[in-house]
């Protein structure tokens, strides 16, 4: 599963969604993390109201499960959404190894519906007809 980060400094999630100098990506699984790649937008990123702003944002994260943020505006955030990523905001300044860490151990036991669903994002949809008792 991949998983994006909003931060300044490429170290901790510390960066409005909208603002991020960078979104670095890794891939994530219950046996280990990766870096994938790290995404760099320009310096001219505080204008509120400015939506194409966030158009190369979402196209980095489109293939993400997760974008950890410190912030994001309302219709960012719907838009995040429709791409169905799902926006996480830390209180507080994080490191991204601490929340990698953190996602790994979930990974390893039971994770939460809201993560379960994540999982799934870009694999296809199987429906077993012999599960379901249908005749082919």
């Amino acid at each position: 599963m991949k998983v994006a980060f909003a931060t300044q400094d490429q170290q901790r999630v510390d960066a409005h969604f909208g603002w991020a100098k960078q979104l670095a990506v890794y891939d994530v699984q219950p046996d280990g993390y990766r870096f994938v790649q790290n995404f760099e937008f320009g310096e001219d990123l505080a204008e509120d109201g400015d939506e194409d702003k966030l158009a190369p944002k979402l196209a980095a994260i489109a293939d993400c499960a997760i974008v950890y943020v410190a912030a994001i505006g309302g219709s960012a955030a719907a838009r995040v959404v429709a791409a169905k990523v799902h926006p996480v905001k830390v209180n507080t300044p994080e490191p991204i190894l601490d929340i990698l860490d953190k996602l790994q151990a979930v990974l390893k036991g039971t994770p939460p519906p809201w993560l379960r669903k994540a999982l799934l994002k870009g694999q296809e949809k199987s429906f077993d007809f012999e599960d379901e008792g249908a005749r082919p």
